[in-house]
């Protein structure tokens, strides 16, 4: 029966009944696909796992609480056997034969009629990996060959060749804080189909590096101004490039929303009516805390956290901040673009309640190989920023939550 390889075939199992013997681990790794397709999914077991038994009481499979008994494969069109009985999972499989029905036995591939590949989605595209035969099955190298096939298609690295992935437009996209690992698959995809590219001096530049050559990079920091500021020279960059047919993506530090502009050229774009595609990205006011090892939130520490820009001091017209309320929280204050202010902004906090013996924790270049941080108080933070020569770009963290973390542990 092994002998000859399987052949390879979509079920279409929407409304179809659908049986599962057994619900262990087993079940509860093959269950969401088979809801996810629409099947009338039947469950037989005395007990599951709590995850299983969540699918159940919220309605996406009946769950009958007993053992295997002949008879239940009746109507089915397709069944998974994965109970710890071998006697039941024999039984089961011989009645599936009996009733044509195809089987899956999670514990003897041998004796199934049907084996469940390895699979994987990206945009819509399913991929199924099975091994030719029986002998020599090594689910481990299946799923390796799975997952080699769906990171090339989320990252971009494996293409239809002649195949336009995307319609022309922008794709708004967050890098992240600046490690290139840290940006979406979606993000990285797009960058791959790109045809132009507006990178901000904050997003991941090694990504750039990995663009096939035709790519055109523009530096947002470059672009001519003229009569122009610089947003605007920039939305009209993107408008520009759009408008010729190309697939732009807009290159931006941590996430597009957070401090980032995005919503300027979002706006700009539809005024345009170019159309534009917003892929969120990893914002550095949790990413580089969490990689120096700084918990925003902890348990009996911190219940919130904050995030503030720091790019007006607290005395400056501009400002929106309500400082006087922020030193008044317990939670922690995650300051981006604050360097050239943090004193003032200490001293703000300061006289308004806030203990000057607070921890600060500076953290530079965060993600990053050039990563370093620098411990301070409110109260010493200003000189520690000179002495210390801390430069931008540096994401500051106040609260008590900057004496957490494993190395700081008691």
């Amino acid at each position: 029966m092994a002998e000859h390889p399987a052949y390879p075939v979509g079920l279409r199992l929407s409304g179809r009944r659908v049986v599962v013997l057994g619900a262990g681990q087993v079940a509860q790794r093959r269950l969401p696909a088979l809801i996810a397709a629409g099947a009338d999914i039947v469950l037989v077991s005395p007990e599951a796992t709590p995850s299983v038994e969540a699918m159940a009481d919220a309605g996406e499979i009946t769950w009958h609480r007993r053992r295997y008994a002949d008879g239940d494969l009746a109507d089915a069109w397709y069944a998974l056997i994965a109970t710890s009985d071998p006697d039941a999972n024999t039984a089961a499989s011989a009645e599936a034969e009996r009733h044509r029905v195809w089987c899956v036995r999670s514990d003897d591939a041998d004796r199934a009629t049907a084996w469940t590949p390895a699979t994987g989605t990206s945009e819509g595209v399913t991929v199924a990996v099975l091994t030719t035969d029986a002998r020599g099955r090594d689910p481990r190298h299946t799923a390796a060959v799975r997952d080699a096939v769906v990171e090339g298609l989320r990252d971009g690295t494996l293409v239809a060749p002649h195949h336009r992935t995307r319609a022309p437009g922008v794709a708004l996209v967050g890098g992240g804080p600046g490690d290139p690992d840290l940006i979406t698959v979606r993000g990285r995809r797009l960058l791959a189909e790109a045809d132009v590219v507006i990178a901000d001096r904050l997003g991941p530049r090694d990504l750039l590096a990995e663009l096939p050559p035709h790519v055109e990079v523009i530096d947002a920091a470059k672009i001519p101004y003229g009569r122009y500021m610089a947003q605007e020279a920039i939305n009209n960059a993107l408008i520009e490039h759009a408008k010729q047919g190309k697939s732009v993506v807009r290159l931006k530090g941590g996430d597009p929303f957070v401090f980032g502009r995005g919503m300027e050229e979002v706006q700009a774009l539809a005024e345009a009516g170019i159309p534009c595609t917003v892929v969120p990205g990893i914002s550095s006011s949790i990413s580089v805390p969490g990689a120096a090892g700084i918990p925003v939130t902890h348990r009996g520490v911190a219940h919130e956290f904050t995030v503030v820009s720091g790019h007006v001091a607290p005395d400056d017209a501009r400002s929106l901040v309500d400082w006087p309320s922020l030193a008044k929280l317990t939670g922690t204050l995650v300051i981006l673009m604050g360097v050239d202010k943090i004193g003032k902004i200490a001293e703000t906090l300061v006289a308004h309640g806030k203990s000057p013996k607070t921890p600060v924790a500076l953290v530079q270049e965060g993600t990053t190989a050039a990563q370093r941080r620098v411990d301070a108080t409110l109260a010493t933070v200003a000189e520690t920023v000179r002495t210390e020569d801390v430069k931008p770009p540096a994401v500051i963290v106040i609260g008590a939550v900057v004496t957490e973390g494993p190395d700081r542990a008691v």
